[in-house]
This record gives structure tokens, C-alpha cells and sequence, in this order.
């Protein structure tokens, strides 16, 4: 059964940094590409960084430059990395592979305020 555990959100104050961490269990890690989600209330789940299997990484233009994707094959995990954090960036995040379709996990609330 496959699973996506996320965690290390909480409450950052806008321009403050978090990292972001999910560990998958049940798949093939290494052999699919993974994605950071993200749903803000009232809006759709939206895919805001991925990262293939060989390494290369894409963004949605909205966290360009401020955040970061990356894997470790090895622990079967996939890490976002937050920087320069927004009040619009506050959403539950959630990990998954866009080439599965899984179901998905709980997710990780970041809230960002002053």
C-alpha cells in the first residue's frame, strides 16, 4: 500500500523559511518522479514543484527562486525547502508523484503571518 507521510509545517512569519519533508513507503521510490502539492482554502490542489527521476526539478512560476525540491533516494524521502515566505504561500502541502496517482496523505498546514 502506498503511503505519503508529510511533515515540518507549522506557523513562520512572511519572510521566514521552512523545510519540508515526506517519506513515502509502498513504491518504488527511485523509479518515479515526485511532486510538492499545495491547497490553500477555497482553491484547488495545485502541483508547486516536481522533480524527476533523474534529479531535474520544475516550479510553478509563483515559487520560483524561493523554493526548493530535492530527494533522497535513499531514505525514500522528498524534501521542499521554503525560503522568503509569502502570507499566500499559507496552505496544507502534500506530497505525491504525478506519474502514480496515489491516494494522498494527510498533508502539513504552514501558516504564514505576522
Amino acid at each position: 500500500q502506498v503511503q505519503f507521510v508529510e511533515s515540518g509545517g507549522g506557523l513562520v512569519q512572511p519572510g521566514g523559511s521552512l523545510k519540508l519533508s515526506c517519506a513515502a513507503s509502498g513504491i518504488g521510490f527511485s523509479f518515479y518522479a515526485m511532486g510538492w502539492y499545495r491547497q490553500a482554502p477555497g482553491k484547488q490542489r495545485e502541483l508547486v514543484a516536481a522533480i524527476a527521476v533523474g534529479g531535474s526539478t520544475s516550479y510553478v512560476d509563483s515559487v520560483k527562486g524561493r523554493f526548493t525540491i530535492s530527494r533522497d533516494n535513499a531514505k525514500n524521502t522528498v524534501y521542499l525547502q521554503m525560503t522568503s515566505l509569502k502570507p499566500e504561500d499559507t496552505a496544507v502541502y502534500y506530497c505525491n508523484s504525478p506519474t502514480l496517482g496515489a491516494g494522498w496523505g494527510q498533508g502539513t498546514q504552514v501558516t504564514v503571518s505576522s
